[in-house]
């Protein structure tokens, strides 16, 4: 397996690692008011601005330990260059990403639009974000294994 497929592979499970153990943790402080009360949209926002830097930083420190224990056990660095190859395995599974992205944003809008209650759109919006970066891994690791 590649240097470039395991990175997908753990970029994979951290997001979602990552992901989920910050919604168990955030559920359980979900406000106890009404479907439109002030303390819902205060706790979605503040979800979603925590989660930002939350995600970010534990990027950060999974892709140093991925490093490290790769270098250790295979002996084995980070390509220094990356050729046109990468970068079009990038692109594409970026565009992969949007489309998602893109689907999962117009699905909470439609939400809205029903008249769910905000709590859904909110919701789909955190799903299509995750599944968005779910199908990107997933995107880069198949085009490096496929040999593009």
């Amino acid at each position: 397996m590649s240097y470039q497929e395991r990175r997908s592979l753990v970029n994979l499970i951290g997001s979602i690692l990552v992901t989920t153990l910050y919604s168990a943790y955030m559920i359980q402080r979900y406000p106890e008011a009404g479907w439109y009360a002030p303390e819902v949209f205060h706790f979605w926002g503040s979800f979603f601005l925590i989660l930002i830097p939350v995600t970010i930083v534990a990027r950060i420190v999974i892709y140093i330990l991925f490093a490290i224990v790769s270098a250790i056990t295979t002996r084995e660095e980070e390509p220094a260059i990356t050729d046109e190859r990468d970068q079009l395995i990038e692109i594409k599974s970026q565009i992969k990403s949007a489309y998602v992205f893109g689907i999962g944003f117009v699905l909470a809008m439609g939400a809205l639009v029903l008249g769910l209650p905000p709590a859904v759109m909110f919701i789909l919006l955190l799903l299509g974000g995750v599944v968005s970066e779910i199908i990107s891994d997933i995107s880069q690791f198949y085009f490096y294994r496929r040999g593009f």
